[in-house]
């Protein structure tokens, strides 16, 4: 094995070197580190701060023409269709994740820096109906420095949907990347200086949650802090940026409920639940994970996603074989998780484990030499597709048994889904259970009677809702929370005009066009005349 390579922080338009602690960044799929990453201490986080608001202040980006951004964000759009062969092949080394997802998903991100081009071409600025001789408008303004907070399993999306919106309101933005994958996002700061986004309006710091994310959310020349990560990170940081008076925006935690009637096409509801359980190795935060099925077609669908699991195991290999089909966790730590909310519900006798479509009593695992291609599998942290189900029978007296499950409530993060019944017709259980989460991000229905599904995802609470599909995302469509009480999946929400509105402040401007003559009259509030003016 050649000698890892290192990669710097990226401050002020080029590679800088960090004075935290080195990061040794380990490909899951193998266990090996592949690279070392230089961190940032918390007085590099308070230099790029400082050096992030100079080149807001200067205005080179943030007072730039709209047409100018909008041009930047069209060439990195093109700069990245260029680069993307690089960049999935680091991403799946980086993350584990399979390369026939990494193939399909980096290439969208094109669609995030094209669309935020567009919206600065085309939106429009309101003038209001103000009373009088008034004319009144307003435009949006950046905020100034913005800080992005990303997870490890989607490195260049999460931050690209972020980025993309930030930059075209004019912000200067600090993005710090999961310390797990940080590798792609440097990559992404090469290509946008390329696409001549100017120095200093762009920031990479790589390094731990409580030292550089911490220090970022306290800052008080930071005016934004968004983060996609896990609920007790986001309240923690959450916390910090309210007593700073920053603007907050979280997509944390989900545990989605997927609600399949009896008339849905079964095999497409199958279809559409593997893809959203055990795609990214079931590492995401709109995963589908509860799995809610009206009685009498519960055993078919078990059976469905019994095979679907057998199929995933048996072609789990080497992540960039192409015909690989799921790979491993990030680390071993989300290993360990995902094996303990298993374990607990299996000894517990809460459930039954189907793993690679046989029944288990032990939980996941997984030969130690891929049937597909030979790969070890023992070396990196894989987790083969587990479907629980209830311990006793399929019949609903059951069910409550299993509803107290630990991960029932709580978010594995990993290929694993439960699964439960609910009585025939019964909408109104079927709600319940779905509702029954302080998670409230993502969840779908399976059913071909277009009323029941209107019924239905009306009164689901999420903040997504996809009717006979799962995990669509478009640069348009609005992501994030509902409001609920817990809050779990976090405030606020990503793409739409709506996040680019969220990077900005309204500015009003007023203007008199009244004739000096008139104002004289209308304007004069301390007239010695005594005569009523104008207020307001």
């Amino acid at each position: 094995m050649s000698a890892p390579e290192t990669y710097q922080l990226w401050a002020n338009g080029q590679e800088s070197p960090g004075s935290g602690e080195p990061i040794p960044i380990e490909n899951p799929a193998t266990g090996e580190v592949f690279a070392i990453c230089q961190s940032a201490s918390e007085d590099d986080v308070g230099t790029a701060v400082e050096a992030a608001h100079a080149a807001f202040t200067a205005g080179t980006w943030s007072r730039a023409p709209r047409q100018t951004r909008a041009d930047v964000l069209e060439e990195a759009a093109r700069l990245l269709t260029k680069a993307l062969p690089d960049l999935i092949a680091l991403e799946v080394q980086q993350t584990g994740r399979a390369l026939r997802e990494m193939q399909a998903q980096v290439p969208s991100l094109v669609r995030w820096f094209k669309y935020y081009a567009a919206l600065l071409r085309t939106d429009e600025r309101p003038v209001f109906p103000t009373a009088g001789q008034l004319h009144n408008w307003a435009d949006r303004v950046p905020l100034g420095v913005v800080t992005l907070i990303t997870p490890f399993n989607h490195p260049l999306l999460i931050a690209v949907k972020k980025l993309a919106p930030a930059l075209a309101a004019g912000n200067s933005v600090i993005l710090k990347p999961s310390e797990l994958t940080p590798l792609t996002s440097l990559k992404l700061a090469v290509i946008l200086k390329e696409a001549g986004l100017p120095s200093g309006v762009f920031t990479v710091l790589p390094g731990p949650g409580p030292v550089v994310a911490a220090r970022l959310a306290a800052h008080p020349l930071v005016r934004s802090v968004d983060i996609t990560g896990g609920t007790a990170a986001g309240r923690a940081l959450g916390a910090v940026a309210g007593r700073n008076l920053a603007r907050f925006n979280a997509e944390l935690g989900g545990k989605a409920p997927v609600v399949v009637f009896a008339d849905a096409d079964l095999e497409s509801a199958v279809n559409g639940v593997a893809f959203g359980a055990f795609v990214a190795s079931g590492q995401t935060c709109v995963a589908a994970t509860r799995i809610l099925v009206e009685q009498r077609v519960y055993e078919k669908v078990v059976a469905g996603l019994a095979r679907k699991g057998s199929f995933i195991a048996a072609h789990m290999g080497d992540p960039m074989n192409p015909k690989s089909s799921m790979g491993p966790l990030v680390s071993a730590k989300q290993l360990g998780h995902v094996s303990t909310l298993v374990r607990e519900a299996l000894l517990g006798k809460y459930a039954t484990a189907v793993v690679g479509g046989q029944t288990s009593s032990e939980g996941g695992t997984l030969p130690a030499t891929s049937a597909l291609d030979g790969f070890d599998l023992s070396k990196g942290y894989f987790y083969p597709p587990t479907v629980l189900v209830s311990s006793l029978s399929a019949t609903l007296g059951a069910t409550p048994r299993l509803l107290s499950a630990r991960i029932w409530k709580e978010e594995a993060f990993g290929p694993v889904i439960v699964v439960v019944p609910f009585p025939d017709g019964d909408e109104d259980t079927a709600v319940r259970l779905a509702n029954d989460s302080e998670f409230s991000l993502g969840a779908a229905v399976w059913t071909q009677d277009l009323s029941k599904a209107f019924r239905i995802s009306e009164r689901i609470a999420a903040g997504i809702c996809w009717v006979n599909t799962h995990h669509r995302n478009d640069p348009s469509s609005p992501w994030g929370a509902a409001s609920t009480p817990g809050g779990g999946s976090g405030v606020g929400s990503e793409n739409g005009r709506e996040a680019y509105l969220a990077y900005t402040a309204a500015k009003s401007t007023v203007t008199n066009y009244a004739r000096p003559e008139d104002a004289r009259v209308t304007e004069d509030w301390f007239n010695e005349g005594g005569a009523a003016v104008r207020y307001g």
